[in-house]
Order: C-alpha cells, then sequence, then structure tokens
C-alpha cells in the first residue's frame, strides 16, 4: 500500500447525495476528492429520469436556496414540468420534473469537474482506515492510500448489490454497473451496523413499438415554473408524457406467476419501499382494484426509451412481456431494458447525529440511500448537509442542524436519526408538522440566508433573494396602504372580479385575503404596481392563509425551547433514576442532541422527558 495524497475530505459514490456533498465541501474552502466507481454513473438517474413530485419537490427547493446545484441542474435539462396538487393548499404543491437522463448526467459531470477544490476519480474503495476512533483516509482495490481529514459515505446502492430478475440472480448495481463487494466488511469491521434493503425498476420500452393513440397524452404545465431561485420561469415543455392502465388480464396473468417473483420465492432478503411497491406487490396488496395508473414517460429528448412508471417488478422476461402487451397502448412492445429488483447494504441511520456525522468515528459521515433512504432528493439533500458539516468539522465550528419546524430537510433527517427506519424512508408532505410554513415556495426566505451564512450562497444568488424579499415586503406595503372605499366604481369593479361587496372602507391587502382574488387581479384594478410571477405567489399565500401561519409559528416558538435544551453527549442514561428502563435504552442507543429530539424518541414518555429536563437544569446548574 503506498499513499497516492492527502485530502481535506474525501466523499464516497458519485451519486445524487456524492455530488452535493463534494461540491458543499469544496464550494467551502476545503480540498475534496469524490471516489465513484465509474465516471460514467456520477449523477446517474437509474430509476425514474425526474426530479420532484409531492414532499420531495421541497427538498429540491431547500437545497437549492441553501446553495446546491440540482435544481440548477433539473431545470436546466427539463423536457416537461407540471405542478401537482394544484387542487389543493398551497403547503402541498408540488413541481415535478421530467428530465433528459443523458444531459443530467453530463451537466452535472461538467458542473463537478469544473468546480475548485476538488478532484474526481474512478476506484474502487475496498477500505475505510480508522484509528483510534478517528477516521483517517481510504483504501482502493489497487491499494492505493488516500489520507483525509473527514470522510463522507455516499454508497447509494452500490455496497454488495444483487441484481434479481424472476429465477435469475447475480452481483451487480443499477444498469449493470459494479458493486462494492468489500466494502461493506470494512464497515462492519469499525463497528459499522448494516441493514439489508431492497428496491426496484421498471422496464424500459422502445417509444417506436407503443400505440401512443390508444394513451392519455399528459401535456406539460402551462403555467411556468423552476425549482431554483435562480432560473427564470420559462416554458421548458419539450415533450409529454402519456397515461395508461392495468387491467383484470393484467392482474390475472401477475397472480398466476407470483410465485415466480423473487420477493414471494424468498429469494429477496432486503425490505422494500412501502410507498413504491412492485406491481406484483399492488395486485397483492390491493386485490379490490381492477387497474393501477401508469405513466409512460420518455428518457429523453435524443432516445426512444421510455420509463413505465407505476410497473416495477422483478418476475420474469416471460411474465414481463405477458402483462405489459395486455396494457393499452403496449400491446405491440419490445423492451429496451429489462425491470429488475436490486438489494443493497445501507447503514442504520441511527448510528448518525443530526449532523450525520457516524457517532463512535471522528470525521465519518453518511448521506443518501446509504442511510435507508429512497429517493434523489432525499439523497441529494442529505448529501449537502453531511458536505456542509464535514466542512465544518474541519473548520472547527459548530455543526448545521435544520430544525423540524425550519425545513423539511430538518424532517427527513430527524427521522431518519431519531426513529430509524425499516424500509426505504420516502419524504411526503404529511410527515411534516408544519407544512404551511415550509412550503417550496418560501423555501429561499426560509433558508438563504442560512445558506449565505456558511458561504455556499453566493453573491449574485444573494442579489436575486434581496431583490425578491424587498419587492414583496414592497408589494404587501402597497396593498395596506391602498384605500378601497364602497364607492359605486368600487362595487363594479369588485363585481367584475366575481367577488363580494364591500360596505364599509377597507385596504387592498383585505381583497388580497379573498381565496378568489389574487395580488394581479387587485393590482390590475386599482392601479398597484404589478412585480414577478414568484414574488405575487409569495404575496397571496402570506396574505390569504396569515391567520393560519400565525397559528403555525406560536407552536414553532414553544416547541423551539426543547430544541434549545441540549443534552450533554456523554451522559450515563442506565444510571439515571426515575426514567424506564426502555427510555434509557433509547436514549443510550440513540444519544438525542436536544430534549426536543429525545422527546420524539418512541418509548420516551411525557414523563421521562420531565425528567430529563429537571436532570438537565441540576446538570447546568453544577456546570
Amino acid at each position: 500500500m503506498y499513499t497516492v495524497d492527502t485530502y481535506d475530505v474525501i466523499v464516497i459514490g458519485g451519486g445524487h447525495a456524492g455530488c452535493e456533498a463534494a461540491l458543499a465541501a469544496a464550494r467551502m474552502g476545503h480540498r475534496t476528492l469524490m471516489a465513484t466507481i465509474s465516471l460514467d454513473n456520477i449523477a446517474l438517474m437509474p430509476c425514474n429520469p425526474a426530479v420532484g413530485g409531492p414532499g420531495k419537490s421541497h427538498l429540491v427547493y431547500e437545497l437549492d436556496a441553501l446553495g446546491g446545484q440540482m435544481g440548477i441542474n433539473a431545470d436546466a435539462t427539463a423536457i416537461q414540468m407540471r405542478m401537482l396538487n394544484m387542487g389543493k393548499g398551497p403547503a402541498v404543491h408540488s413541481l415535478r420534473c421530467q428530465s433528459d437522463k443523458i444531459k443530467y448526467q453530463h451537466l452535472m459531470k461538467e458542473t463537478l469537474e469544473n468546480t475548485d477544490n476538488l478532484n474526481i476519480k474512478q476506484m474502487m474503495v475496498t477500505e475505510l482506515k480508522v484509528e483510534d476512533g478517528e477516521v483517517k483516509g481510504i483504501v482502493t482495490e489497487l491499494d492505493e492510500f488516500y489520507a483525509a481529514k473527514a470522510v463522507i459515505l455516499c454508497t447509494g446502492t452500490y455496497l454488495k448489490g444483487k441484481i434479481l430478475v424472476g429465477e435469475l440472480s447475480y452481483t451487480g448495481g443499477p444498469n449493470g454497473l459494479r458493486t462494492a463487494e468489500v466494502f461493506s466488511q470494512s464497515l462492519i469491521d469499525n463497528g459499522i451496523e448494516l441493514m439489508r434493503f431492497k428496491t426496484g425498476t421498471p422496464a424500459r420500452v422502445d417509444k417506436r413499438t407503443l400505440n401512443l393513440d390508444h394513451m392519455e397524452v399528459q401535456p406539460g404545465d402551462p403555467h411556468h415554473r423552476a425549482f431554483s431561485f435562480m432560473s427564470e420561469w420559462i416554458d421548458r415543455n419539450e415533450q409529454v408524457c402519456w397515461l395508461t392502465y392495468t387491467n383484470d388480464h393484467t392482474h390475472d396473468i401477475i397472480k398466476e406467476n407470483i410465485f415466480r417473483a423473487p420477493m414471494y420465492s424468498g429469494k429477496i432478503e432486503g425490505v422494500g419501499p412501502r410507498y413504491c411497491p412492485s406491481i406484483e406487490d399492488k395486485v397483492v396488496r390491493f386485490a379490490d382494484k381492477h387497474r393501477h395508473q401508469l405513466f409512460v414517460e420518455p428518457e429523453g429528448g435524443q432516445t426512444n426509451e421510455m420509463y413505465v412508471q407505476g410497473m416495477s417488478t422483478s418476475l420474469p422476461m416471460d411474465v414481463q412481456y405477458a402483462f405489459l402487451r395486455t396494457i393499452p397502448g403496449l400491446e405491440n412492445v419490445e423492451i429496451m431494458r429489462p425491470a429488475y429488483a436490486i438489494e443493497y447494504d445501507c447503514l442504520n441511520p441511527l448510528q448518525l447525529t443530526p449532523a450525520l456525522g457516524v457517532k463512535h468515528i471522528k470525521g465519518l459521515y453518511s448521506a443518501g440511500q446509504a442511510n435507508g433512504t429512497s429517493g434523489y432528493e432525499e439523497a441529494a439533500a442529505q448529501g449537502l448537509m453531511a458536505g456542509i458539516n464535514a466542512a465544518l468539522y474541519l473548520q472547527g465550528e459548530s455543526p448545521f442542524i435544520l430544525a423540524r419546524s425550519e425545513a423539511y430537510i430538518g424532517v427527513l433527517i430527524d427521522d431518519l436519526v431519531t426513529k430509524g427506519t425499516r424500509e426505504p424512508y420516502r419524504m411526503m408532505t404529511s410527515r411534516s408538522e408544519y407544512r404551511l410554513l415550509l412550503r417550496q415556495d418560501n423555501a429561499d426566505l426560509r433558508l438563504t440566508e442560512k445558506g449565505r451564512q456558511i458561504g455556499l450562497v453566493k453573491d449574485n444568488r444573494y442579489a436575486i433573494f434581496t431583490k425578491k424579499k424587498q419587492d414583496i415586503e414592497k408589494g404587501i406595503k402597497l396593498l395596506k396602504e391602498c384605500p378601497v372605499n364602497p364607492s359605486k366604481e368600487t362595487q363594479e369593479i369588485l363585481e367584475k372580479l366575481g367577488t363580494a361587496p364591500i360596505k364599509t372602507g377597507i385596504r387592498a391587502y383585505d381583497l388580497v385575503k379573498r381565496t378568489e382574488l389574487s395580488y394581479g387581479m387587485v393590482a390590475d384594478a386599482f392601479g398597484i404596481e404589478r412585480f414577478n410571477p414568484d414574488v405575487e405567489e409569495a404575496i397571496d399565500i402570506s396574505t390569504t392563509y396569515e391567520g393560519y401561519i400565525k397559528k403555525q409559528m406560536d407552536q414553532v416558538d414553544k416547541v423551539r425551547k426543547l430544541e434549545e435544551k441540549i443534552l450533554p453527549p456523554d451522559w450515563d442514561y442506565m444510571a439515571m433514576k426515575g426514567i424506564s428502563l426502555e427510555a434509557q435504552q433509547k436514549l443510550t442507543k440513540i444519544r438525542p442532541h436536544s430534549i426536543g429530539q429525545a422527546s420524539r424518541i418512541s418509548g420516551v414518555s411525557p414523563a421521562d422527558v420531565s425528567v430529563l429536563l429537571v436532570q438537565l437544569e441540576q446538570y447546568n446548574r453544577a456546570k
């Protein structure tokens, strides 16, 4: 073994977590190495070539507000964009982007290659070097040693990856790439607990063999949007998607061959994602349903490969062909890439701190699917936070931790490190108690200042943010200063706007509170200055939901007090009197960062929390 080089930070893995982690560390001024099995799989989208969707889009907006890359990359490579859940309140509005998967990869790779302080190398990592509880670097299969002060694990689904299609199984990663067969044992040898999870992907089919007129067209959203607060709201709809459905015949074929599915034959050991089940799992679990919707989506602008969303399976190829050809529009389908399931090793996230550091190894961090999550967005968000915290660790500064009330990223990480997960974790808006505060449209207002303090939000981004914030404040001020009197002319205007007349004098601000009216409508009617669509949207939401937002802010203030009560990291909970044995065991294992985190641990009762508060008060006084 010989030493090749020394870095501040080494990121193991080039997926969505690895990309954000490496960029964050390098942009914060630290010499960084990204070590990836293949330079060709950087930012690979092995499953759906899409970014966003319910809950996930919130993560992308927050990541962007903090200075991350995914939103910028998604906007630049989008071939269709749609805003989902528009029939519901703004808390659950979710942007979804269909990406050109090849362009997405190439643009992200180009960004990484041209980032100062960042080197990218193709290598297979086989060993993690740790001495006296502190990370020292990595060893590769070519017997190279790279020293580092901090290491970030972003191994995705590549740890002992195993592909399963029917009766066939073989060692492999997504798209048939190599897997890390040795590195899992090195992690175990260093006291890291691993779990075995499973995920899957549908077949890719040839567009030329589809009967598109047998399916429903799904066009993009005519109201233009963007993920990044740096991007313009322009038309990015180059392609359309299609909607079709399974039927009883489809389900019959699957049921007749269910014994050939690895999940049901016992060949799959890993736990699969509850919220993204395979088609065979859907047919069994929802036996009363006569059809399931499928979206047929393009993988890019320069390919005929189409992704059949909702049709993930690990059934054999003859069964895949048989059930696909029962679906309207796919009667003559040809498969370009088979569907498959993949099993892989991942870390138990209860071993991590809220900063995503491994508790018993200084300088070691973990992010992405390696922490038991599913989805590109969840991975990227963790990668950014791990990269930030590795950099702060090297700078001797306190870790950057987002509270549940501050961001969906905070919810994601808190859920993982406090509750753990027994299946691939997926972000959903229902996981947050503060949905109305944590909207995707206000992510920049919530987090850009934090990103600026860390050093990831540069001058151009900050100037855009400052201008937007000033325009929102100006727009609200104009509304509050504009009198609306109950004159005949005013009543006629209100009638044309389709809203009720007024009986007394009010302000234009009170009109925008009405759900049927918007800032634009009121501004045009009463001669008030207009602003960019994103500014006016922010004014509409903050005005219409002012009362509800205030109530949630009051709830946040109450909870914040518990989050600010920091627990000593070395407390002996097993020797603490007055708390239950279960609480002692859970607290010892998880080592919560604060009273607030402790209160969310399953098995820690309100009575246990009361004892902790008393003990903490005594500890602080003595200290």
